[in-house]
């Protein structure tokens, strides 16, 4: 008997129910119940607050003492350069309310509801936020229009301006040529914002890839054009140094030469994939001679091996497209970072840097040289998928406009020469690795 009782005892004890905890609700999930915390309820949407109803009648409006203005047409009136169809969509959805005087509080309002004096409406944001022109919206080639932002900022790249050219400074992932599946380009866009005083915008008289960056030159005349293409066309380095024009690049590239300087005489050819859909330069050794072109590359290492990469100086003595990547990948074995094209199987091993907070040769703390929170999301060696680290650094030539002019202005120099800095990602990467430098 005593063993029941302490057996019912404690059937009593574990089939006892807790109270629910405060602030949960029970649900059924699959016929099985179960405690939890309520939804969150919707967070209320951003509302924008418009002015109060004024009391006379609104410029362009019936002016009758009798006229009434509704919930829409004081939208349109407001919001003048939204369109009309994005306005009604609002009132459709609920979007717009109206603030009642005696309560406080907000309620829905129809597009056709007649306003009193004084009333006052709240919008959601999106409303506003329609008229927000992108910079990398659609734009016609045609009808090229750039918004103020798309023209101040070509403004800022813009280095040094004279009667006879332009150079920029190329930030990475920009296009230069637009067609038919890109638009923004650098050529269309400066052609309608960087006219200056001048009926027609600049000319591209070199290219630069579409990832890389530093210095590019536009001529603003014909005479100025047809000049600088003679400079950049020649194909004969001797002809070319002789003119005064020479680009230096700097490239971080993954492993190191064998000799720390060089030329590299390589020639190149153009080879086409996927039937016509993409093309692909490869070294030319082997190949016709009527498909192949010339092609020279000076180089110099600026320092050591660092993390398995090193500082490159390039110089072309000929220009064609990706002779620099192609040289430094195929011709010297170093690819550039980021340049997944012609280095794949490279990169398809690529480890980010290690975030040490010492130099590995001496041991000594870094000093100013990696910020705070720095995003390694940025491009740089920091990063798992890197950019594109080639970067055209200086550029000289010959003073086009005083050659022109064909006067003996002493004031002017003979020679230009532009420096332009390096774009963020390559910076966290050089103030990383710039400390190991001779």
């Amino acid at each position: 008997m005593m063993w029941l009782k302490s057996s019912f005892h404690k059937v009593r004890h574990f089939s006892r129910v807790s109270p629910p905890l405060p602030n949960c609700v029970v649900r059924v999930s699959n016929n099985i119940t179960h405690l939890g915390h309520p939804k969150s309820p919707h967070k209320p949407r951003q509302l924008l607050s418009l002015p109060p109803l004024p009391p006379h009648p609104l410029p362009g409006k019936n002016a009758s003492p009798d006229s009434h203005i509704t919930a829409i047409s004081w939208m349109k009136y407001y919001f003048a350069d939204v369109t009309p169809s994005v306005i009604q969509s609002h009132f459709n959805k609920g979007l717009v309310k109206i603030e009642c005087h005696e309560t406080k509080s907000l309620k829905k309002i129809k597009h056709n509801e007649v306003m009193k004096m004084g009333s006052t409406l709240h919008v959601a944001v999106s409303v506003a936020e329609s008229r927000i022109s992108k910079r990398f919206d659609t734009i016609p080639t045609a009808s090229l229009s750039p918004n103020a932002d798309e023209i101040q900022y070509l403004q800022r790249l813009v280095m040094y301006k004279d009667s006879a050219l332009l150079v920029l400074n190329k930030p990475p992932k920009v296009p230069l040529k637009g067609n038919l599946a890109v638009h923004n380009s650098m050529d269309a866009l400066a052609a309608a914002a960087l006219c200056y005083d001048y009926d027609e915008g600049p000319k591209l008289v070199h290219r630069l890839d579409r990832e890389s960056s530093g210095i590019l030159l536009m001529g603003r005349t014909k005479e100025t054009i047809s000049y600088l293409h003679s400079l950049f066309t020649e194909t004969k380095p001797s002809l070319k140094a002789l003119n005064d024009t020479y680009q230096r690049y700097w490239a971080l590239v993954i492993g190191t030469p064998k000799q720390k300087q060089g030329i590299i005489h390589a020639p190149l050819t153009k080879v086409v994939l996927n039937g016509g859909k993409a093309e692909r330069v490869m070294l030319g050794y082997g190949c016709n001679l009527e498909t192949s072109q010339e092609a020279v590359t000076e180089y110099r290492v600026l320092g050591p091996t660092i993390n398995g990469c090193s500082w490159l100086e390039l110089r072309p003595l000929t220009n064609h497209k990706h002779q620099m990547r192609v040289h430094c990948a195929e011709a010297l074995g170093t690819p550039i970072v980021g340049d997944y094209k012609y280095g794949w199987f490279v990169h398809s091993k690529w480890k980010q840097m290690a975030r040490t907070d010492y130099e590995p040769t001496t041991g000594e703390p870094y000093k100013m040289r990696r910020p705070d929170g720095l995003d390694v999301q940025k491009g740089s060696v920091l990063s798992k998928v890197p950019l594109l680290h080639l970067h055209c650094r200086e550029l000289v030539i010959p003073n086009v406009a005083k050659r022109l002019e064909g006067k003996n202005v002493k004031s002017k120099p003979d020679v230009l020469r532009f420096v332009a800095p390096m774009p963020s990602h390559m910076k966290i990467s050089w103030n990383l690795m710039s400390s190991y430098l001779v």
